[in-house]
């Protein structure tokens, strides 16, 4: 199963906003996706609630993982989601 690493770039972390963003992003992505800490239990990335378990912080790395079609793509579009700072004030 094709996995990237990605670290949280939103400064206060993966909080409701950051973490609705993802999992929309997720959700629209056209295969399943899980998301986790290193040594802890995956939970699918399609679901805000279960991301908000997560308790990802600023510059925490998360694992990403997907099977099927098109999954390296979708990791590579869904780290970059994460890595982003949602927090900067938007213009």
């Amino acid at each position: 199963m094709p996995e990237i690493r990605a670290k949280v770039g939103s400064a206060v972390g993966l909080h409701a906003r950051p973490a609705a963003l993802f999992a929309a992003a997720a959700a629209a992505s056209p295969v399943p996706v899980m998301v986790c800490k290193p040594g802890g239990d995956p939970v699918d990335a399609r679901s805000i609630l279960s991301v908000l378990t997560l308790d990802a912080r600023f510059g925490d790395e998360l694992i990403l993982s997907a099977e099927g079609p098109r999954a390296a793509e979708t990791l590579a579009s869904l780290a970059q989601v994460l890595e982003t700072d949602h927090d900067q004030a938007q213009g």
